[in-house]
């Protein structure tokens, strides 16, 4: 059983999700955004790691998982939202919690199956996987789905050392 943030960071929303996986069940535990308003940058980057560091905190993951920098057409939007990544990414360090990056294509093909699908078709899905009574707000769907994606992503790797495990015995024999 593990216990998985999600965040999908932004410089003026931030959203989070925590789930619980074992095997092919997932549990909600929780989401929704970190809201940062009309501060300065340098104050707005503080509110980040200071609200993953309290979700840190308040539901003690095994795993942080995190989108990646895609490349907007402003470059300024993607150096502020790189920081805004940074800012989420060192309060997990700093409390010793694996961090997990994936791309927004990964993270769709995850939980969608369609790497090029629209926030409405995630929302929904999120939705379902996590047997939510409503469709979460879409920056929570978003750091939900990113935590989904990390839980399919390490189910994965660990049929895939199954596999290897029985390969190394069958040679060996």
């Amino acid at each position: 059983m593990a216990t998985i943030l999600g965040i999908d960071p932004g410089s003026r929303f931030t959203g989070y999700g925590v789930i619980v996986h074992q095997g092919s069940k997932f549990q909600y535990l929780g989401s929704g955004c970190i809201k940062i308003g009309e501060f300065d940058f340098p104050t707005r980057l503080k509110m980040i790691y200071q609200g993953v560091t309290q979700l840190v905190e308040q539901f003690q993951p095994d795993s942080f998982s995190i989108e990646q920098v895609f490349m907007a057409h402003n470059p300024d939007s993607a150096l502020k939202l790189g920081q805004a990544r940074g800012a989420a990414i060192v309060a997990a360090a700093m409390l010793d919690i694996a961090v997990h990056e994936y791309s927004a294509r990964q993270v769709k093909q995850a939980v969608v199956g369609n790497g090029g699908a629209k926030k409405e078709q995630v929302q929904e899905m999120v939705k379902r996987i996590l047997k939510l009574p409503g469709t979460p707000q879409a920056d929570a769907a978003d750091a939900l789905a990113i935590a989904i994606c990390h839980a399919h992503s390490e189910q994965s790797l660990i049929r895939l050392a199954g596999s290897a495990t029985k390969t190394v015995r069958r040679r060996l024999r």
